[in-house]
């Protein structure tokens, strides 16, 4: 079926759950899981309130836990794992990642972080889906 699965984490709920379902398939099909966050590259903070650097800091941190909860599932079934942090446009670098990779499917969770928490499908989803060239997973959260 696959031969290998990516899951795009920005640690949300519905994040969390990809995650979980994506270490969950790849124990019963024996395979590995590549997992990515992305820094948003696109959002600008030009308010003196706000330090840069210090948003920076705290998006690496955020980015850097969730792909640890990833290698604590995947170690904890024995699935290999390998993850990565990139900065950019979020549906290209997980894209460019899934080509990278030759990832058999993209597993993402339904929502994001957005303050849109009630939609369908958020943005980076969204593109995702259309634009992806392999099967796109996407899981909902425990609502």
């Amino acid at each position: 079926m696959y031969d290998s699965l990516l899951v795009a984490t920005d640690g949300s709920e519905a994040a969390t759950t990809a995650i979980e379902h994506a270490v969950g398939l790849a124990t019963r099909l024996e395979i590995p899981v590549y997992g990515i966050a992305v820094l948003e590259s696109r959002t600008e903070y030009d308010n003196a309130i706000v330090d840069p650097a210090e948003v920076e800091q705290r998006r690496r941190a955020a980015a850097e836990s969730a792909l640890e909860y990833l290698e604590e599932q995947a170690a904890a079934a024995d699935v290999p794992v390998e993850t990565t942090i990139r900065s950019g446009v979020p549906h290209e670098e997980v894209l460019a990642y899934a080509d990278e990779r030759d990832a058999g499917a993209v597993v993402i969770g339904a929502r994001g972080r957005s303050s849109f928490k009630r939609a369908l499908l958020g943005a980076t989803v969204d593109r995702i889906v259309r634009l992806a060239d392999r099967p796109v997973l996407v899981v909902g959260d425990a609502e």
